[in-house]
């Protein structure tokens, strides 16, 4: 199990709610997508890494800063002599590098992911100078997709290939040398100096009122959920989901998309849409919450 796990950013996760109740601005949509193929990715690249039988701390997702400089890694692996540093890209397609540049048939240009590895590892090996260490450093990029292809790849450049992905796994099961106290130290002082959130926020203007209303499926995301007792069903894919974690799932979207508004019985049912009454979504958040206030100044926490 990964010492620091990976989750969803907050962009990706207000992106996706967004999309499913307005339309997008086009800039916003493919950042939106993009965001969630890199995630999906990233995943993808965790899956494996969970499987290793190494000494080794699996530190995902970390966002640092060092002399005023911030930088991102998508996964770093802690072993015994050496720290593995990992960009992982989940192109598709067929690609090609040509004079130090790469690009995506027949001639789209994208930037290089070298030279965002070959940043990343130096301001990593900065900031461990500063905390007090000394690793060899050993960076990569990995191409996650079994659907791309890359032409003309250079051969003294430290890229991973789909092909050559469970070798690179193999490569590190293969590490004897133990952790010690000293190593579960740096990873927690990493993991101190890691950066919540993000100041690269990229999102639309969205208010409540033109949002589209409704409680949506769990499964395929569809509005066309109704209620049947105490189940929420899915018309489009027969998905059925108990209506309190219904109920509770478009409260924590709710709260994601308007941290600073209150939960109340009336915007909750509001927002739910295909609960039948106000009583039924008053009993669903007491369980769940505390409530504060009397009457109809009464909110949920």
């Amino acid at each position: 199990m990964a010492y620091k796990p990976r989750f969803e950013s907050a962009d990706l996760k207000i992106l996706g709610y967004l999309n499913k109740r307005m339309v997008l601005p086009e800039k916003d949509r493919q950042h939106y997508l993009t965001l969630k193929k890199g995630y999906e990715g990233e995943v993808m690249f965790d899956e494996m890494t969970e499987k290793l039988s190494c000494d080794c701390l699996i530190l995902n997702d970390l966002l640092l800063k060092v002399n005023n400089t911030t930088f991102q890694i998508d996964s770093l692996i802690i072993t015994a002599d050496t720290i593995y540093s990992y960009e992982v890209k989940n192109y598709e397609g067929d690609y090609y590098y040509e004079q130090e540049r790469l690009y995506k048939k027949p001639k789209t240009e994208y930037n290089d992911p070298l030279n965002q590895l070959s940043r990343s590892e130096s301001l990593l090996r900065q900031l461990l100078q500063n905390l007090g260490y000394t690793y060899v450093i050993e960076g990569w990029v990995v191409f996650i997709n079994p659907e791309f292809t890359l032409y003309q790849a250079p051969l003294n450049k430290p890229l991973i290939l789909p092909t050559q992905l469970n070798r690179q796994v193999k490569k590190l099961d293969m590490i004897s040398s133990k952790l010690n106290e000293k190593h579960k130290k740096l990873a927690d002082k990493i993991l101190s100096l890691h950066i919540e959130e993000s100041p690269y926020k990229q999102l639309p203007q969205f208010t409540y009122g033109p949002l589209k209303k409704g409680t949506t499926c769990a499964s395929c995301h569809s509005f066309s959920v109704i209620v049947r007792g105490n189940k929420c069903i899915c018309e489009d894919c027969g998905h059925m989901e108990l209506l309190y974690f219904a109920v509770l799932r478009s409260v924590r979207e709710f709260q994601v998309l308007f941290p600073d508004s209150k939960i109340t019985t009336n915007i909750i049912f509001e927002w739910c849409g295909v609960v039948e009454s106000k009583k039924r979504i008053a009993r669903i958040l007491e369980k769940s919450f505390k409530i504060k206030g009397y009457g109809q100044w009464s909110y949920y926490e």
